[in-house]
Order: C-alpha cells, then structure tokens, then sequence
C-alpha cells in the first residue's frame, strides 16, 4: 500500500505540474474493493489535488470502487463505471476475534498493558465490557459520519439523499447510476475512444530499475543465444501499473 501510494502521489504531482488548468483533463481507472479508513483517505487527498489545479479529474471503474474504493471514485468530476462494476459500500466494518474465555479455561495469563481510559476498546485478549463494546462501536460511527461528509461534499447531488445511499450497501453500476454514484455508465476503453479524436492521450506509468535477477536472465539470453543450444531469454521490460492514468 505504501508504494502504491507513494507511486499515485507522483502521478498526480506530474498532472498538477505539467497539466492545463482549464484545458486539460486527467482520467483515473479505479480498481478497489476497499481497506483502512486512513489510507484511502489519503489517496482519496491525492486526487483531489488534481481538482484543486483547476484540471477536470474523470474516474472509470471497470470491475470495483466499493467503500474506500469509492471513498476515491466519489472525488472525480465525473464518474463513468462499467454495466456490471460494483460500487457503493459507504459504510465502515471491523472484527476482532477476543480469546479471553479460551485463556482463561486453559489457565493461560495473558497481560495487556495501557496508558489512557480507551487507549484499547475490544482487543484479542482482554475482557470486552460493554463499555468498551460502545465505545468502539462510537468510533465506528464516527469514521461513518466522515464518510458520509466525504461523500456529500464531493458529490452535492447526494447530500439529500445521503442516509439512504450510505447503508454499506453495494450496487451495480447502472443501479448506482440512478442513485447519483455514477454519472456514465461506459468502460474506461470506451471513455478514452470517445475523447481520443479531440485529445492527445498520454499515458502515466512507472519504469521501474532492473533488478539483479533480470540482469541474469537478460546475461543468460545472450549466451544462449551466442551458443544456439537453447532459445533466447527475454528480460523483462518496462513494469506498467495498473489501474493506468492518463492525461489528456
């Protein structure tokens, strides 16, 4: 997740750069069903900043944009996702399997340690209270709450509708459609085909360093080759990311 994110936050630092405030605009294919809350929040900001430089943001989901997937998916200007992409799940889960009772009838003597009333709620090992239960349930709402906000605040279009969408629920896309997650309903192939007689399409990918066992292989090819007992070797080219990015 850390290099995927440090990678995104170099694309969209080249599109603000080098992007035309008003002129250009930069497409975003989105493939996720979700994760941690922070992270996806994070990245979610990332692309926000390509708004922010006045550059028309367009998100394409061809398969999934489900909770912090969509977290992300909801910033674009405009949404376009497949018939059958999955979207939606605004909503927040979390499961801690507690083994109290299990220790205690073995007569194990597990010892948690904190500094803080709440520092931990509902953890592995420790009595789970009622209190605690609450409490933990308040921080989930909490972060749903922020969602929601999230939600409303990138798309105006759901603020009057937004308890309603934010169930957790998850839709197809021409569902979603008709509830305001999606505006086109096309694939990101169909997207780009449909801009690329008006636009120069460039294509935003990592190139990544070759590694000392590509440098193997690429060495082995060339022997092989010179002694003509086996068949070439090819080394690997240019990594490409997936989803890719493209600015036009």
């Amino acid at each position: 997740m850390l290099s995927s994110m440090e990678l995104l936050r170099k694309q969209v630092s080249i599109i603000v750069n080098c992007g035309r405030a008003g002129v250009d605009r930069a497409v975003v294919v989105i493939t996720s069903p979700g994760g941690a809350v922070s992270p996806y929040g994070l990245a979610a900001s990332q692309l926000v900043r390509i708004r922010k430089a006045g550059i028309q943001l367009v998100v394409c989901v061809d398969t999934v944009a489900a909770s912090g997937g969509y977290m992300m998916a909801s910033v674009g200007d405009t949404v376009c996702a497949a018939p059958f992409a999955v979207i939606g799940s605004i909503g927040v889960v979390t499961q801690i399997p507690n083994f109290q009772r299990f220790l205690n009838k073995h007569d194990i003597d597990a010892y948690l340690f904190t500094a803080g009333k709440h520092k931990r709620t509902v953890d592995i090992i420790g009595e789970v209270t009622e209190e605690n239960k609450k409490k933990l349930q308040e921080e989930l709402d909490d972060m749903h709450r922020a969602f929601k906000d999230h939600v409303a605040l990138a798309r105006p279009k759901l603020k009057d509708n937004i308890e309603e969408i934010a169930s957790g629920e998850y839709w197809v896309a021409v569902q979603a459609k008709e509830l305001g997650l999606v505006d086109e309903i096309m694939t990101s192939d169909e997207y780009l085909e449909s801009i690329s007689q008006e636009n120069e399409i460039i294509e935003i990918v990592e190139k990544r360093r070759r590694t000392v066992w590509s440098a193997f292989h690429a060495v082995a090819s060339v022997m092989k080759t010179a002694v003509g007992s086996f068949s070439s070797v090819k080394s690997p080219n240019n990594y490409r990311t997936t989803p890719p990015m493209a600015m036009a």
